[in-house]
């Protein structure tokens, strides 16, 4: 297991890689770094991505989370970036259930983060990272003191035609084993193939080449679309974070952190299941995109902020 990095976005240096197994035998790649050499040690923030990306694109916020005196740890969901890809196109993003995030989430922190890494241990997470955080919190499955929730795909933004049209289409297709058919490529584009003008992303321009440099250059770290099976199981899971009294059953402090301009997920959604949580508090930064952690200085200094008011003894 290797990391992949460019002139513009090269690999922090201490990296220790490699792969682990989940329950069900998938492999999965993980990196963890120690805090930057003179810090304070803070203990270790667990990173984990959204849909359909990698490692790589986190060198820059592994950095600032170093400099802050943490250790890092960061995992690539089955099916993208450097770990095991199941079906026979290896761009098809697909699950049949987030159950199977749950055992990567739970392979991750038994195998890498609990014997290796400086407690106490911070989730930081963004979209569908977000909600598969949520759900090991719901179920007593995750291990840290505090959370920090991104964009979390708590419901798909309004489109056309309707997530909820999108949801029956994908759960009747699945139900008659087409599950593994992709979702048309006009509707999730892989990165490698998008274009700054009109991108959900980010209105940071710098920050999105680089991030589709990385794509072009390594394809296969990349994956394109989702399968039906996989907008499948995640309509279910997003259903069931939408239960008035999912969010009873929480104990770990979360701070959640929307984009005033997200047209990914549904700000409404979270806003709904914001409200429900017990020990959960809600931030919307504004002119902010999807990808915060990728936005311009200004927004992300808004969140870099929040982070720092939220994590015990973290400073800049």
């Amino acid at each position: 297991m290797e990391l992949f990095g460019l002139e513009s976005n090269p690999v922090p240096d201490g990296a220790v890689v490699g792969s682990i197994l989940a329950s069900d035998g998938v492999r999965l790649r993980y990196a963890h770094w120690r805090p930057a050499p003179g810090s304070s040690p803070r203990g270790t923030i667990c990173l984990f991505q959204g849909r359909a990306e990698a490692i790589e694109k986190y060198f820059e916020v592994i950095g600032e989370l170093r400099r802050r005196g943490f250790a890092v740890a960061a995992l690539d969901w089955r099916g993208q970036g450097g770990s095991e890809r199941r079906l026979a196109n290896p761009m098809k993003g697909h699950v049949d259930s987030f159950a199977e995030y749950d055992r990567d989430l739970d392979a991750f922190m038994e195998q890498v983060v609990l014997p290796d890494c400086p407690p106490p241990h911070f989730a930081l997470a963004h979209s569908t990272g977000s909600l598969v955080c949520l759900r090991a919190a719901h179920e007593g499955r995750a291990r840290f003191a505090r959370a920090v929730l991104l964009s979390p795909l708590f419901g798909l933004a309004p489109t056309r035609p309707s997530p909820e049209w999108g949801h029956r289409v994908a759960a009747f297709l699945t139900a008659f084993g087409l599950g593994e058919i992709g979702v048309p490529e006009a509707k999730a584009p892989p990165m490698a193939k998008l274009k700054f003008e009109g991108n959900l992303l980010t209105g940071d321009e710098r920050r999105f080449e680089r991030n589709r440099a990385l794509f072009v250059r390594f394809p296969g770290i990349g994956v394109g679309p989702p399968t039906f099976s996989w907008l499948y199981a995640a309509g279910r899971a997003m259903q069931e974070a939408n239960d008035p009294e999912y969010g009873l059953n929480l104990r770990i402090p979360m701070l959640i952190i929307a984009a005033s301009m997200d047209k990914v997920v549904s700000l409404k959604a979270i806003e709904s299941v914001s409200a429900g949580l017990r020990t959960g508090s809600q931030v919307v930064i504004p002119g902010a995109r999807h990808e915060i952690l990728m936005e311009r200085d200004s927004i992300r200094a808004q969140f870099w902020a929040a982070f720092d008011a939220f994590i015990p003894g973290s400073e800049n």
